[in-house]
């Protein structure tokens, strides 16, 4: 009678456990790594007990170079505290409920106090230099990172070919690789153009590092110390009606790039193509000749390509964006 007694209770205890809510604990605990002076993958691989080829999926690392001062997440091992969930473990330690019962063995999602838990980071999807991200992993990803160029201008583009009608979903990557061959092979361009993609679904593709100025032909002024935003679609009047997601997601990642950068929207810090003489290589805003000028990124692009359709339309939302990541971060 007293083993059951102690059973039924010990099953209370932990269905107690996990129903407390997930924010109920206050995780002081940290699983990201400052990289040091003589770092380098490798080392911090076997610091950690993971690999060179984990740290880079988890981390979206593009190349094995660090940066003094860059963040990675890094595995890390938890105890159970009364109030722990999964669900609140993983969202702390940037991983996923999945992840974390694989690594442990677990078949429930039920806990005990004092259990000691392997806590690994959840893995980026990538393909060669591209990393495709939801809103949030991107502004995780950009605060850890370290750019060792002066960022002063945010470009925004739209691709006006590969359109919607060529995005079915879940080809992401295979457009990435489709534009990145087209600026290769027939712009000579190094690599693909672009440092951001946004895709109709509200998805974010990194591909051109941020270290490294993007090209095209807005000119070498612009690209000197731009960031490049190619926003997937045609958004000139008549066409591509820019859906809900990829509109939050413009917005959203314009903001966190303002924020990584110490930005203040302005016709100085955020630009559109179309500002852009393309045979001079120089700014024109509203002056320059339909014959010498873009209409990118689209003359229906939140409202309109102009400076007045920036100011009116597009700042105000990025502005708004900006004070609300700065707030949940307090």
């Amino acid at each position: 009678m007293r083993k059951h007694l102690v059973i039924i209770c010990s099953l209370i205890f932990s269905t107690l456990l996990n129903n407390i809510p997930a924010h109920a604990t206050e995780y002081k605990q940290s699983n990201t790594y400052g990289v040091k002076h003589g770092d380098s993958l490798p080392q911090i691989a076997i610091k950690f007990g993971t690999s060179v080829n984990d740290l880079k999926m988890t981390n979206g690392l593009q190349s094995n170079t660090l940066l003094v001062g860059q963040k990675l997440w890094v595995p890390t091992t938890y105890e159970v505290v009364p109030g722990d969930t999964l669900r609140g473990i993983a969202l702390a330690f940037h991983s996923t409920v999945d992840a974390i019962k694989t690594k442990n063995k677990l078949s429930t999602d039920q806990l005990y106090i004092g259990q000691v838990l392997k806590i690994p980071p959840k893995k980026m999807k990538m393909q060669g230099q591209h990393i495709l991200m939801t809103r949030e992993e991107f502004r995780d990803w950009l605060f850890n990172a370290r750019i060792n160029r002066r960022v002063t201008l945010i470009q925004e583009h739209h691709t006006w070919l590969p359109s919607y009608k060529q995005f079915n979903g879940t080809n992401h990557f295979r457009m990435l690789q489709g534009m990145e061959n087209f600026h290769k092979r027939k712009m000579g361009w190094s690599t693909i153009a672009q440092n951001i993609t946004t895709f109709p679904d509200g998805k974010i593709a990194v591909s051109r590092p941020f270290n490294i100025a993007p090209e095209g032909t807005i000119g070498p002024r612009a690209n000197a110390t731009g960031i490049a935003i190619e926003n997937v679609g045609n958004f000139d009047k008549g066409h591509d009606v820019m859906t809900a997601q990829q509109k939050e997601t413009i917005v959203y990642i314009t903001a966190v790039l303002s924020i990584k950068f110490g930005l203040t929207p302005s016709i100085d810090t955020i630009t559109y193509h179309h500002w852009w003489n393309l045979r001079t290589k120089e700014r024109v805003l509203d002056k320059g000749p339909d014959y010498n000028v873009k209409t990118c990124p689209g003359t229906a692009f939140f409202g309109g390509n102009s400076t007045t359709d920036a100011i009116n339309n597009f700042y105000p939302l990025v502005t708004r964006k900006i004070k609300e990541i700065l707030a949940s971060r307090n």
